[in-house]
């Protein structure tokens, strides 16, 4: 990926956990790093196939100055988050903002908070056999939209399945869907059980009935393993409701360890029944 550098922007803003700091302001010192494909820009010499760094340092800085936070950590996030959501070409960016002379009672240079905010690719699953089925699903893509940090890019149909592991149970809805986000994966794990909490999610039973699941499947090619939280996640290889969906919206994913497609495990599995 290459890289647009700004480097020693200096901002008069009021950040700080002193009320003097909040009252009468002092300077910062911001750098940032972009990150992009500027492969078109240049082979066509055109500015507007690149970010312009003017309009990204103008930005900065009123974004600096337009709220005041008692946090360097706070005002970092908010500065990097807001300059990848209104700018589609860059697909990630470090933030650096240094305090020169803060006020710690000591001799030094400067402090600084650094923040990163990047896209991944995320795909999910989502199912439901309780009650308004279709609606659980339904909604959760809008709970997942109204979230900061996550945009839909896909969602594939839903699609009814048989129960998998506990068998008394109803029939499912499930599909899948493929976010863009700069949340973590144990931040995007939050998300999606605060959202099947809000639909009454219970876990009671192993693989028992349950109003909305949502499972975390793939996130860009990273492989986890912890107690909470495992990616990829377990037997997608055996699982039709999971990869009926997955293969319409990407049927060309490889399972980073495996290292298949999606259409060749649903082939492999559908050769398997």
């Amino acid at each position: 990926m290459d890289k647009i550098e700004i480097k020693g922007l200096e901002v008069f803003a009021h950040h700080g956990v002193y009320e003097e700091e909040q009252r009468l302001g002092q300077k910062f010192v911001v750098s940032a790093v972009l990150s992009l494909d500027t492969t078109a820009a240049a082979q066509t010499d055109d500015l507007d196939k690149t970010v312009n760094y003017g309009a990204i340092s103008r930005q900065i800085t009123q974004i600096l100055q337009r709220e005041n936070h008692k946090l360097l950590e706070r005002a970092a996030a908010v500065t990097a988050e807001e300059i990848l959501l209104t700018n589609p070409l860059i697909n990630g960016i470090t933030i650096k903002i240094e305090k020169p002379w803060a006020p710690v009672g000591l001799p030094l240079e400067t402090v600084a908070v650094e923040t990163t905010r990047k896209w991944h690719t995320a795909y999910i699953a989502l199912g439901s056999n309780l009650g308004e089925k279709k609606n659980y699903l339904d909604v959760a893509i809008e709970e997942l939209k109204a979230v900061k940090g996550i945009e839909i890019e896909s969602v594939s149909d839903w699609i009814e399945t048989e129960p998998y592991g506990y068998l008394d149970q109803p029939n499912f809805l499930n599909g899948c869907a493929c976010l863009k986000t700069w949340l973590e994966p144990f931040a995007l794990l939050d998300v999606l059980q605060s959202i099947e909490a809000k639909a009454g999610r219970e876990r009671k039973i192993h693989w028992g009935p349950r109003t909305l699941d949502l499972d975390l499947l793939f996130y860009d090619d990273q492989i986890l393993g912890t107690k909470r939280l495992i990616v990829p996640h377990p037997e997608i290889e055996k699982r039709s409701f999971v990869l009926v969906p997955m293969a319409q919206i990407a049927p060309w994913l490889r399972h980073p360890v495996s290292k298949s497609t999606i259409k060749q495990l649903l082939e492999e599995l559908n050769a398997e029944q």
